[in-house]
């Protein structure tokens, strides 16, 4: 695995598609908590259940004042078709080219296999990783994690 950035780093700005003619950056989010949640692959069962778990608790995340953002290789005509048959309401943004670029840059890309790891980041309102955790790709992370650390932010 993957050492991901660790908590008390600031994290890395980038900008992505979210749709093939719309782009997001984490700066656009300043402000509030974003969960970045790094995922291998759309399709597989693990990365399925994983953003259909972030999907069904989205209320708990909103309630925490925190944006999800999803992250993977996938390209974003991938990535729509995806969402839409997951019913998933939060961004997939697509770390297509160059390749894993945003990944690279969060110590959360797996060169030998050419893309994600299964990796979770909570970035602060200033832009500052707060929590960060690296899952073994075949292992589903949830989201207690993420929770607690939202929690701890909201103190």
């Amino acid at each position: 695995m993957a050492h991901v950035l660790p908590p008390g780093v600031p994290a890395p700005d980038f900008t992505l598609h979210v749709t093939p003619d719309q782009r997001l950056s984490l700066s656009e989010l300043s402000g509030r908590p974003v969960v970045l949640a790094f995922y291998p692959a759309d399709w597989s069962a693990v990365c399925g259940d994983q953003m259909a778990l972030y999907n069904e608790i989205l209320p708990e995340f909103k309630r925490l004042g925190a944006e999800v953002l999803g992250i993977s290789v996938d390209g974003s005509w991938c990535h729509e078709a995806f969402a839409k048959d997951r019913g998933l309401h939060f961004p997939l943004l697509s770390d297509f080219e160059p390749k894993g670029k945003v990944a690279r840059s969060y110590g959360a890309y797996r060169e030998a296999d050419g893309y994600c790891e299964r990796a979770l980041f909570v970035v602060d309102a200033h832009g500052v990783i707060r929590w960060s955790y690296c899952s073994p790709v075949a292992v589903n992370p949830g989201a207690d994690g993420i929770l607690q650390a939202l929690e701890d932010l909201s103190k």
